[in-house]
Parts: C-alpha cells; structure tokens; sequence
C-alpha cells in the first residue's frame, strides 16, 4: 500500500485516566482508565486515515510486546507500518495523562526512545523507499515536535525535505521552543495552540489572532493557532490574518484534539476547500473529537 503522506514522530501508547468531575492537586476520584494507540504523529494519522487518506509512519517502536501490539493496531487501522525503525534495545513509549471536568491535569510524555533513536527513523526518506537525494519526496508531511531539537534542525536544512508540505505540530508547551529552526522554513506550516504561539514569537498575546500576526512578524512563512473555545487564527506571509469561531461544545476530552485540528485542516486543503472554509472545516472536527461524538 503505497502512502499520499508521511507521520513523522511520536507512535506510542496513550494510557489516559479520565473523570467527569473537575479535579485539583492531589485529587482522588472514580473513572475510567484506557489504553490507546497515541502519540501526536499516531492521532494525526488515524485523522487523516478516516477522512480517506493513506498515512505511513516513521517512528521508532521497541522489539517488546507493546511494541508488536502497538504495529498491530496501527495495521488494523489501516496506517502503513513497514517503514517505521524497530529498535531491540529501546522500550516502546507511553503518555500518561489525567483529564478531569476541567480538562487536563497532569500528563508525562515518556517519548525517550524516540529522542534516542534520532535519524534512523528518517532512513526510507534517503535510501529510495520513500525519497532519495536525487528524487525526494514531495508530497505532505506531518511532523511532531517530540523529536530532538537538533534532529528538528537538521529537518529544517535537509535537501530531503526540500520539496515536502510541511505541517508541523508541537508536542506541547514545554517543547514548543525546539520548533524554532522550523518557523521559517519556506513550506512549512506551524500548527500551534496560543501558549506555544507565544513561546515561539517571545510575546503574551492573550488572543490567537494576535499571536498569529506576531509569528508571521517574527518571520514563519504560514501558522494557525487554536485557543480552546475561543477564536483560532490563520495567517499567511503577505496575506494577513483570518479568525473562526469553535463550535461551542460540552467537552469530554482534550488529549489529541490538537491533532484532529491538524489533519482536518490538512485535509480540507488538499480537496481545495477555500482558506476560511478549510479553518472552520478543522474547528468542527476538532469539536466534534472534544465532544465525543467519534472514536478515539
């Protein structure tokens, strides 16, 4: 099965505790607890699997009993496995996160295994399976901050990615930074919540609208930034801002919903759909993940 766009970054196991009641420091309450193939690279190809689209994923997976059930649920989802580096010595990553009324908690990104192996996930992009110096590959690329800030760097510079679509999320807050060497790469396009807009234009911009102007001032070529329920922004180098409003719904989880907010948009756009379309396109997606109403 040949893919029309490449996942590059996190493939893990989501193990996430989830409450209806709102919850504080130390809290202790009843929930459920599940287990889900996640990882901001894996959210983003089971979106864009579901709107129709054929992702592979480059990612490092351990040898380990998680490891083999996790490539066998990415194949039942129908996501092409056979390019992802498989590790004897490193353990297969998990997050754990606990989200309450109030949205998340707390969370831990154990993505070590993935920092640890570096380059050798980027391997088929060289080697002719899916890219090679004199022929890269050039169709879309979702990209994860979870990789190293330098692996990130040596992205930014690499002929292998020259003629890619870049789409590049960061793996939270506290890794928003390490995209800098991306912001103003010529095809890429940040996306990015108002707290990472932020970290990355150096400003405190309370509104995403705002922060969207100063990443397209501090140099990036194309950013959207969410704002929970509040109006999320596109801006394009020489074209200015949009805003769109989220739908306003009763939200039931919040890991991954960043994610659907990506692959919608991405979607959105390579059926053509218009630019403020293709944004409110991808705020109702990102509703309609938040609220429930489809499966993890």
């Amino acid at each position: 099965m040949a893919p029309d766009i490449l996942c590059i970054g996190s493939v893990l196991w989501d193990i996430i505790g989830r409450s209806p009641a709102a919850m504080h420091l130390g809290a202790d309450v009843p929930g459920r607890i599940t287990r889900l193939p996640g990882g901001v690279a894996m959210n983003i190809a089971m979106t864009l699997r579901r709107f129709g689209m054929t992702p592979a994923l480059l990612t490092a997976i351990g040898r380990d009993a998680e490891g083999d059930e996790l490539i066998a649920a990415c194949d039942r989802l129908g996501l092409v496995t056979g390019h992802v580096y498989r590790s004897d010595d490193l353990p297969t990553d998990r997050y754990m996160g606990v989200e309450g009324a109030n949205g998340l908690i707390a969370a831990i990104a154990d993505a070590h295994s993935l920092e640890a192996a570096g380059d050798k996930i980027l391997r088929p992009l060289a080697d002719g399976r899916l890219g090679s110096p004199d022929a890269p590959w050039s169709g879309p690329i979702a990209l994860d901050g979870n990789l190293t800030e330098a692996l990130l760097a040596e992205i930014a510079a690499s002929p292998h990615f020259a003629k890619a679509d870049l789409r590049v999320a960061p793996a939270s807050p506290g890794k928003a930074g390490r995209l800098l060497p991306l912001l103003t790469h010529p095809s890429a396009t940040l996306y990015v919540n108002l707290a990472e807009a932020n970290i990355l234009a150096c400003t405190d911009h309370a509104t995403a609208p705002e922060a969207a102007a100063a990443l397209l001032a501090r140099g990036a070529g194309r950013v959207l930034v969410t704002n929970g329920g509040q109006p999320a922004a596109e801006g394009r180098k020489g074209k200015g801002v949009i805003e769109g409003q989220p739908p306003q719904v009763l939200v039931t989880r919040v890991t991954g919903a960043g994610d659907t907010f990506m692959a919608a948009h991405l979607v959105a756009e390579r059926r053509g759909t218009p630019r403020q379309e293709a944004l409110d396109e991808a705020l109702r997606a990102a509703a309609t993940y938040v609220s429930g109403d489809i499966g993890s």
